[in-house]
């Protein structure tokens, strides 16, 4: 973990190693005012020597200044190492979440994600710039205070050391007790974004439904607990001060008391009794700035284990030793495939693997021509997703292999694989910015005459002419400003564009109405002949007029055949018909209510 965590301080290693040296310059000089301080008193002032004080006035005025010119190069240091510090663990987390497969995002939550890059690499900066600074500062000026302590009289140095020790085990019990608060707080950090997030993605269902005051209790008790955390940990911690105040006020009775009596004896002077009682309270903040450090560096490290989790992930799905980059064609196989998902890790925030599975294909076996249009039909749950999932490997098959043009996609480069296989999804996402923009994630070079043309075979164009700036308009984000058919139109155009071998799309015209629906099976048949594509619908309008259409129901594939042979043999596809042309409701609920399945 700390490996991992100390690559990412790169070009921030000289700001990291000068700022302790800075420091250490500066407590040095600190430490040594005061005993320039008591010369002053004892050899000056008492003296009734001017030319004593104003020589060590001088001595201390230029001290200060030399002080305080290496406190800010030390902040200035500090400053720029921690931000580094910080800037570079967020790009190396997410740099290996753009590399995760489906299975290693399923690992983790979202929210979770969203809160180590923030919350986490935020304590993790301010742990790094107290390390560079305060853990340097408050020992380096422990250990001096205490030596000039002894130099000037070691016999009441006993007075801190017994003041050390009752600090110290305040401190113990407290600090024990306020860090297990603090790894507490970051599950229930998860939680409250978790709310957060699904309350903002959802905000139109939740007023559709009038559920605004259902959301405000959930949101409450997540922030509710969260806060009697924090509010049980700041207790403890407020603890601190009254036993440091206590501690202080006593060492100054002490001080007081026996300094004084060593001041008529003629063993201590006022300038040393003075220069104790400054040394004293430097050696107490000192433990007090310790004690601090020692909850903040507890805290941090629980989120050092998340973030490094992330960062050290390997992904499930990486490329081979020598990966193939060329695609010959469109055509696929699956080969006694089965898929397994992991269910555990579906919400799961700490990256562990789970043992319970759940299986979503069983033993799917077929072949697929280049140039083919396949339609895919089944109810939900069925396996259709998953199954397209495993040809761009998004996961890999528990079992068997899948094939595309004619090896197998494991040893492909998995760029060049995604490429050349283009997915669109039934809830695709479009980006803030304008709709070329949009369409030119699919290829970033294409021109607008390559985006107009994808738009007509996707019947985008039919919207996009009617706006005022056309392609120039702007899309929000989320595409919250376009319909779910235009943007079901607009995320297939952008598919398009990658000019890929293989089509998927993934119940992505289920927006549309009928006619829009039946133009883009038209325009694909008409234009992209050699192009393989898999129509995944939950109508049979959609895939009757398929070369073939493949019928699933729960993870096993019940028929592979033509529109009309499957009417005469697939009881499933022949019950699916039956209820779409009796127009009797959704199919997935009459299977439910004991229909044929």
């Amino acid at each position: 973990m700390l490996r991992t965590l100390t690559r990412q301080i790169k070009e921030y290693r000289t700001a990291s190693i000068m700022t302790p040296v800075w420091t250490a310059t500066e407590v040095v000089l600190d430490v040594l005012i005061p005993y320039v301080t008591a010369s002053l008193i004892d050899k000056g002032i008492n003296a009734g020597s001017m030319e004593n004080v104003y020589l060590y006035g001088a001595v201390m005025i230029g001290m200060a200044f030399l002080s305080l010119a290496f406190g800010i190069l030390a902040g200035r240091s500090v400053a720029y190492a921690a931000s580094g510090f910080a800037a570079n663990l967020r790009k190396a987390m997410y740099r290996n979440i753009q590399r995760f497969a489906f299975s290693d995002i399923d690992k983790y939550s979202t929210s979770g994600l969203v809160t180590r890059m923030t919350t986490d690499v935020n304590n993790l900066q301010n742990a790094y710039q107290q390390i560079l600074r305060i853990t340097v500062r408050a020992p380096f000026r422990l250990v001096l205070s205490i030596v000039m302590c002894l130099i000037i009289d070691a016999r009441l140095s006993i007075i801190f050391i017994v003041a050390m020790v009752i600090l110290s085990f305040s401190l113990y019990h407290i600090i024990s007790r306020v860090a297990r608060l603090f790894q507490q707080v970051f599950v229930k950090y998860d939680d409250l974004n978790q709310s957060v997030q699904e309350n903002v993605q959802a905000i139109r269902v939740v007023k559709a439904f009038v559920r605004e005051d259902y959301e405000n209790q959930k949101f409450g008790k997540a922030a509710e607990a969260l806060y009697k955390l924090y509010v049980r940990a700041e207790s403890l911690m407020a603890l601190n001060h009254p036993i440091m105040n206590l501690v202080v006020y006593g060492c100054i009775i002490a001080l007081s008391w026996w300094g004084a009596h060593f001041i008529v004896g003629g063993t201590l002077t006022t300038g040393e009794l003075t220069s104790l009682f400054t040394y004293v309270m430097s050696i107490l903040q000192s433990l007090m700035m310790l004690s601090m450090i020692f909850v903040m560096l507890t805290q941090s490290a629980a989120s050092a284990k998340r973030v490094s989790e992330v960062i050290e992930e390997e992904p499930d799905i990486v490329n081979p030793e020598q990966p193939v980059y060329e695609i010959l064609d469109g055509s696929m196989a699956f080969r006694g495939v089965r898929f397994d998902y992991g269910s555990n890790g579906m919400n799961g925030s700490n990256g562990a693997n789970g043992t319970h599975k759940r299986s979503a294909l069983f033993n799917v076996s077929f072949d697929i021509a280049s140039g083919e249009t396949i339609g895919v039909i089944g109810g939900t749950g069925s396996g259709k997703s998953t199954l397209i999932s495993l040809i761009s490997r998004l996961y890999d098959p528990s079992e068997g292999e899948v094939l595309v043009g004619g090896r197998n996609v494991k040893d492909y480069d998995l760029t060049a694989l995604r490429s050349a296989v283009s997915v669109v999804l039934q809830n695709n996402i479009l980006f803030s910015g304008t709709i070329l923009d949009n369409l030119r994630w699919g290829n970033p070079k294409a021109t607008l005459d390559d985006c107009r043309h994808a738009c007509h075979l996707a019947c985008a164009d039919e919207f996009i002419d009617l706006m005022p700036e056309s392609y120039d308009t702007h899309i929000e984000q989320g595409g919250t400003n376009v319909s779910g058919g235009q943007k079901q139109r607009l995320c297939i155009a952008r598919a398009l564009l990658k000019q890929p071998k293989i089509l998927i799309l993934d119940d992505s015209t289920s927006a549309c109405d009928t006619a829009t629906d039946a133009k883009i099976q038209r325009a694909f048949r008409e234009e992209l002949p050699k192009m393989t594509k898999l129509i995944i619908a939950q109508r049979i309008l959609s895939v009757k007029d398929c070369d073939r259409i493949l019928v699933m129901d729960n993870g096993v594939v019940t028929g592979f055949d033509t529109h009309e042979n499957l009417l005469k043999n697939n009881t499933l596809y022949q019950e699916i018909n039956a209820i779409q042309n009796a127009d009797v409701g959704d199919f997935d609920e009459h299977v439910a209510k004991g229909g044929a399945a």
